[in-house]
């Protein structure tokens, strides 16, 4: 029998490149004034901008409220990015 991988539910809202909201959340790997990393349902989400904040985070329900100057958001598959933790990891272990 042929399994079936469902897509679970992610949203990304951006308000004028000021605020944003995130659904779909499953942690949040790092975080600074200038970039946050999230792993996300569909993959490694970066947000890059300027003084950004992480106003308010549930990861029961999945979700982040994002706010600063949002610059960019770039996506990464999860395995890539796994491979970027282990690197972040060892370089904080040094």
């Amino acid at each position: 029998m042929e399994e079936r991988q469902i897509a679970k539910a992610h949203k990304l809202v951006i308000n004028n490149r000021k605020t944003s909201m995130v659904t779909g959340v499953l942690d949040v790997l790092s975080f600074d004034l200038n970039e946050i990393l999230l792993e996300t349902e569909q993959g490694m989400l970066m947000v890059k901008g300027s003084d950004m904040h992480v106003n308010r985070l549930s990861l029961e329900k999945g979700e982040v409220d994002l706010s600063g100057n949002i610059d960019s958001v770039a996506y990464s598959d999860i395995n890539q990015a796994g491979r970027q933790g282990e690197h972040l990891f060892a370089k904080l272990f040094r």
